[in-house]
């Protein structure tokens, strides 16, 4: 393992802000012909500055000959809390918080179904697409995944459980052969194709049947094999965790059972491996899904769709079929990419000391599953980037929505209407930039675990590092593309 002096945590990320900041500009703001704003650098100059600052934190992490161990990492129960909550107060809000997401997920099958059938003014498809699936994506960024206390079939199960003074589990344990794939095939049926290619979001009842048939595959799951299912198959579950991984705000309960707030380095989680190969594709697919969901809303996507499908004559199943193709390109992509860094990394007489496994020979999947986190933040930050203005608006629209049945009215709020297009511009590139800073510094922590020499770890993080410019330029790239009318 490599060791170093110690460096402190923030020093990286301000390479990236630094970066930006005394990066070269120009006089008068440069329009990117034909994007959804004004961009304040030509394009070409943000993606070669953009690249750069990914690596340069690499090439500095590499020359300073330093691992960037933090004393958070030496403690097993980290720095002090910053705050800390009763545990009746924790309990009495994640009661209320629980009740409250019950009654919009029972709201949102009566509306969904009753109410008048208009996207932008029924409840159904104001809080299910971006206030809940989306919106507790961002909370999970912040400070973890809070879905066990929300989830609505989890109350349900209990609420079973209790009726039958035992816990449930009729058909025997889950079966570790399944592991995370169920929750995979979920995640890119439920994320990737409905949300991203079809009508269904757009649908009050759609919605609500979506939202009635993923609650009653949970349950009847959980019935057969227990809670391991909502662990392993819950396919938003599975997604909030992995992002939560990210959050530099970690809550962890004390020994008195009150809730802790402590403040981490947001790599620091990301160099636990996870737990197979599943989980790998699911981080790379939960990469991949928003990279294309902003991909859809370009021209050149339509002008790609409509050639492959007078080509193939497949009709609208062409766009599912774009969306695997491109999936199986990112997946094999970032498998090679393991494949390589320990080809580079354990060479020669250091093969042997390869932590996976001790063995003389490449361990592809070994490296898979350690490298595999080190791509949140990746995914975490484009997610915020490109959501971000979606559920703050939304948020603002569903308020109105639920107090007009009390007679409240509500008028119309504009979260973002005091953010100029620059600045939004802005927001989105800088997001982009230091969540992949991030997992380079989280992929440098992992080479400096996995490999045994600094030279190694120097050969180890090198294509991950090409990996992730190419992430980097291809997001910043997306996001300065012509968006079409919806």
């Amino acid at each position: 393992m490599a060791r170093g002096r110690y460096v402190p945590w923030p020093a990286a990320v301000a390479v990236a802000v630094l970066a930006l900041a005394t990066g070269p500009g120009v006089a008068s703001a440069h329009e990117v012909a034909g994007s959804r704003f004004d961009a304040p650098l030509p394009l070409w100059l943000l993606l070669a500055g953009a690249g750069a600052t990914v690596a340069l934190t690499a090439l500095w992490l590499a020359v300073t000959e330093r691992s960037v161990r933090t004393a958070d990492d030496r403690s097993p129960s980290g720095p002090s809390p910053l705050l800390t909550v009763d545990s009746r107060v924790n309990r009495g809000l994640q009661v209320v918080a629980g009740a409250a997401f019950f009654a919009g997920f029972v709201v949102t099958l009566v509306v969904g179904f009753t109410g008048r059938q208009v996207a932008a003014e029924n409840f159904a498809t104001v809080f299910a697409w971006p206030v809940w699936f989306r919106g507790l994506a961002l909370v999970a960024v912040v400070v973890g995944s809070v879905w066990p206390a929300l989830s609505p079939w989890r109350h349900l199960y209990r609420g079973l459980c209790r009726l039958e003074g035992r816990q449930l589990a009729v058909v025997g344990s889950y079966p570790s052969l399944l592991g995370h794939w169920p929750a995979l095939v979920g995640f890119l049926a439920l994320v990737g194709v409905v949300e991203n290619l079809t009508v269904v979001p757009r649908s009050p009842a759609l919605t609500a049947g979506l939202v009635a048939g993923y609650a009653l595959v949970m349950l009847l799951g959980a019935v057969a094999f227990g809670p391991a299912w909502f662990d392993h198959a819950d396919p938003l579950g599975v997604f909030y965790r992995l992002f939560g991984r990210v959050a530099g705000i970690r809550l962890s309960r004390t020994d008195a059972g009150d809730l802790a707030v402590r403040v981490r380095p947001p790599w620091r989680n990301c160099r636990r491996p996870v737990a197979g190969l599943a989980l790998v594709a699911f981080v790379v697919a939960a990469v991949y899904t928003v990279s294309f969901d902003g991909f859809t809303d370009t021209r050149l996507y339509q002008t790609v769709l409509f050639g492959t499908r007078d080509a193939l004559g497949l009709g609208r199943p062409t766009s599912i079929l774009l969306y695997l193709v491109g999936l199986a390109g990112f997946v094999g992509a970032f498998l090679a990419t393991g494949l390589l860094c320990d080809a580079f990394g354990a060479t020669g007489s250091e093969r042997t000391a390869v932590a996976a496994d001790g063995g003389s020979r490449v361990d592809w999947r070994g490296a898979a599953r350690q490298f595999a986190p080190t791509v949140l933040p990746i995914a975490a930050a484009y997610e915020v980037a490109h959501n971000y203005p979606y559920v703050l608006r939304n948020t603002a629209r569903l308020l109105g929505i639920a107090a007009e049945p009390l007679g409240v009215a509500v008028g119309a709020v504009e979260p973002l209407g005091w953010l100029s297009l620059p600045l939004f511009w802005g927001s989105q590139a800088v997001l982009i930039v230091v969540g992949h800073v991030v997992a380079v510094v989280a992929a440098h922590r992992v080479a400096s675990d996995r490999y045994p020499s600094l030279s190694a770890v120097r050969r180890g993080h090198l294509p991950l590092v090409v990996l992730m410019i190419g992430y980097t330029v291809l997001s910043l790239w997306i996001v300065s593309r012509p968006v079409v009318a919806g």
